[in-house]
């Protein structure tokens, strides 16, 4: 049985000229319960261990780790598929880091909430809401491909 190399195998000749990239992929995870904010969670793969963790992410991303927790997340095996099979997904590996020296991580806000200039009972409230659903309900609809509406298919 033929053993798969998870690192590049030695070679001979000046280290500084050689470039080790990594075999691995982390994925950066925003977290489903709140967490302090000098902790970082990412999905991992099952080869990968506290100290790859570590050295990948203080050796590529120059980041200060202090300390790596992991957790295997076992996934269920209930759903079925057409032909009543049981349909399992695969399990991952789940990396809690928590940051050094004080620094803290803020999960960047992609989408940002409009923010309400209004108080949500007034008037002025009330007709914003009421304008922005009749041009809602007065665009046409994509899926008619220019048909109009009156036409019925």
């Amino acid at each position: 049985m033929a053993r798969r190399a998870l690192y590049p195998l030695f070679q001979v000749g000046n280290p500084q000229l050689r470039v080790f990239c990594p075999n691995f992929f982390l994925t950066l995870v925003r977290p489903g319960r709140e967490q302090p904010p000098d902790t970082v969670q990412f999905r991992i793969p099952m080869e990968m261990t506290k100290c790859d963790v570590k050295n990948y992410l203080e050796k590529i991303y120059s980041v200060p780790v202090g300390a790596v927790r992991t957790r295997i997340q076992y996934c269920t095996n209930k759903k079925r598929n057409h032909l009543n099979q049981r349909v399992k997904r695969p399990d991952y590996k789940v990396a809690y880091v928590q940051l050094a020296q004080h620094q803290t991580f803020e999960f960047p806000d992609i989408f940002p909430t409009k923010e309400a200039e209004q108080e949500e009972g007034s008037l002025e409230a009330m007709q914003e809401k009421f304008m922005e659903d009749e041009k809602q309900r007065q665009k046409p609809d994509p899926r008619r491909g220019g048909v109009t509406e009156w036409f019925g298919l």
